[in-house]
């Protein structure tokens, strides 16, 4: 028997300025349902959680809700009033009657998300008010819970808490995040806003990819069969219109119109699945091996009357090219450490040790190098239409547009700007021109999924050392190498690798622990037989990992050919006398061709020993 449904839309039209949002919307809502809602920027998400809560009215169609149903909302944008308290605005929304049943739940969820209940409101920072917003719905408990960027200036411990929580919540969960792995932990259903369409997924986010793919590569399929047939046609229409006109004329009108309309849906498969191409960053320049280096440092600050150990004989060395993701509890030390790095801080005791010539870039969480009345085009490039990136001159619209802004906002001012797009901004700022050394301090926080997939092909090809502050787990996943862990009061904890292998470091020292207290007689012995067939089990690749590995030797044979095709070019002997542009390009296309021979097959050794790396 299937669970009791909530809410039903049917047949749905919205439309702003004429211009349909949706057309023949059709979605429902059952009880017990975790849902991610994914889409691009401007895919509607918003529109459609308003059209769920009942702000938003429909131009056509029907929308049924079951009587008595509740919902509620965390919205990302919280107005505080004067003299309201956190736990007055925790309880605004919430009968007088039910309060006493709720009140318990005040205390438990505000420490979780590090909230004082008796502070003042209009206090707060951006993220403490968000984390209201996310009790607030938490304590109302609705029969139906929207959350939108519920993770946004959350810490990993808090986001961990919050899971659980969800996970054990009564009610029915529709979320939108770009927390890749929160979402995969938390849902059930995917609702894929594409192209003015929703497209429903009976699996969780875990699964969204490889179903999200099929169904473009089965469109891609569909598209190419069309094509033939159209083709057939245009190929009868050029003969000329023969014997039965009307009949005839008929046809080629019906031909016109399947053209068009391929057109125009090969047209919107290209732009649901482009990725924007990026220029490759500059080679950084070699320095020495070591670029920093911690000895001895030790770092306190006071607050109310207590000392709060940061550093404490803290001792570390970065390495040219190192990749090191930055995690820890919100106050934990992580942004105090790249001060004291980049030389805004001193430590108390011992010393920071920099090279010379190592330059920053430095994206600040607080994004403090925005001026808000600067326009989006002064920001980037004092004067004139054009920055340069990477030694190109780029025009200031078109290298916007690659950070996803409308070409036309480039005189809006900063001010005008939400959470998200100032990131943007900041981000196309400082990526411009990279220095030696690139510290991003919490830059996934607003980010959509587009611009964090965009930001992880810039950072797999950036050459210099580079530290992440961020509680992205699937970001620190797919960006670093190597983890610094801020366990507070001074304590640090390192692990090569990504999140996931300090996850598994600290699971298996916890495991380790515990079984030190087990008799000898319960350990069974491991033979050697065995211990040789453990080492060999191959790990199992995730599925985008496993497609680039299938789609990797075609590649390179095509790179091989390529290859060969111009250096028999060059070959020949009167090639420079007859056409020297013609000779240097070629020379270049090659060099570019076999860089990128190289780097597909140092890709495809990595991924294969990655399969062959044992499990246990």
């Amino acid at each position: 028997m299937p669970p009791p449904l909530l809410l039903s839309v049917k047949d749905a039209m919205i439309r702003y300025s004429e211009v349909p949002v949706f057309e023949d919307l059709a979605f429902n809502i059952h009880a017990g349902s975790r849902i991610a809602l994914v889409g691009k920027n401007g895919a509607g998400k918003s529109t459609l959680m308003n059209i769920i809560t009942g702000v938003q009215e429909l131009d056509e169609g029907e929308r049924w809700e079951e009587l008595g149903v509740t919902t509620g909302y965390l919205r990302q944008d919280i107005t505080p009033q004067e003299g309201q308290s956190v736990f007055d605005y925790i309880f605004s929304e919430i009968k007088d009657e039910e309060r006493d049943l709720h009140t318990y739940k005040v205390d438990i969820i505000a420490e979780a998300l590090h909230l004082d209940p008796q502070a003042q409101m209009t206090i707060l920072s951006g993220g403490q008010l968000r984390r209201a917003g996310l009790a607030r719905a938490l304590v109302e408990e609705p029969d139906i819970l929207l959350l939108d960027e519920p993770t946004n200036h959350l810490d990993l411990e808090a986001i961990e808490w919050l899971e659980g929580y969800l996970k054990s919540y009564r009610g029915t969960l529709l979320c939108i995040s770009h927390d890749r792995t929160f979402l995969a932990n938390i849902t059930n259903q995917v609702f894929w806003l594409d192209r003015g369409a929703l497209r429903v997924s009976p699996r969780g986010f875990k699964y969204f990819d490889e179903w999200s793919t099929m169904l473009l590569e089965q469109e891609e399929r569909e598209l190419k069969n069309r094509k033939q047939i159209v083709g057939q046609e245009v190929e009868w229409a050029s003969r000329g219109v023969k014997a039965r006109r009307k009949r005839n004329v008929r046809r080629v009108e019906q031909m016109r119109e399947m053209r068009d309309q391929l057109k125009a849906d090969e047209s919107s498969h290209r732009r649901a699945t482009a990725k924007i191409e990026l220029q490759p960053l500059k080679n950084i320049e070699a320095s020495s091996k070591i670029v920093a280096e911690f000895y001895n440092v030790y770092k306190t600050f006071e607050e109310d009357g207590k000392r709060i150990n940061i550093l404490d004989k803290f001792s570390m060395r970065i390495q040219r090219g190192d990749r090191i993701g930055v995690l820890g509890k919100n106050g934990s030390g992580k942004t105090t450490f790249l001060k004291l790095l980049i030389g805004e801080l001193e430590p108390d005791q011992g010393r920071v040790k920099t090279r010379k010539e190592l330059e920053f870039s430095y994206f600040d969480q607080k994004r403090r190098d925005l001026d808000p009345t600067d326009s989006l085009k002064k920001t980037l490039c004092s004067s004139g239409d054009y920055i340069d990136v990477m030694g190109k001159q780029r025009h200031v619209a078109g290298y916007l547009k690659d950070f996803l802004f409308d070409p036309a906002r480039v005189q809006d001012k900063v001010s005008q700007l939400s959470g998200g797009e100032k990131n943007r901004l900041m981000l196309a700022k400082i990526l411009a021109n990279p220095k030696t050394c690139l510290i991003l301090d919490e830059p996934t926080n607003d980010l959509d999924m587009d611009t964090l997939d965009m930001l992880e092909e810039i950072l797999s090809q950036y050459q210099g050392t580079l530290l992440v502050v961020s509680h992205d787990r699937d970001f620190l996943d797919q960006t670093v190498t190597k983890i610094l862990a801020f366990e507070g009061d001074g304590k640090i904890d390192s692990c090569v690798g990504g999140y996931s292998d300090y996850l598994e470091k600290k699971t298996g020292m916890s495991q380790a622990k515990s079984s030190k207290d087990k008799k000898k007689k319960d350990v069974k012995p491991v033979t050697k037989e065995e211990s040789k067939e453990e080492k060999k089990t191959p790990q199992k690749l995730t599925y985008k990992l496993e497609r680039e590995l299938s789609q990797l030797p075609q590649k390179i044979e095509k790179l091989e050919a390529e290859v060969a095709a111009l250096s028999q070019k060059l070959a020949d002997n009167d090639f420079y006398q007859r056409d020297p542009d013609g000779f240097h390009d070629t020379t270049k296309d090659l060099a570019e061709a076999q860089a990128k021979l190289e780097r597909y097959e140092s890709r495809w050794l990595e991924l294969e020993e990655m399969k062959m790396v044992p499990l246990g």
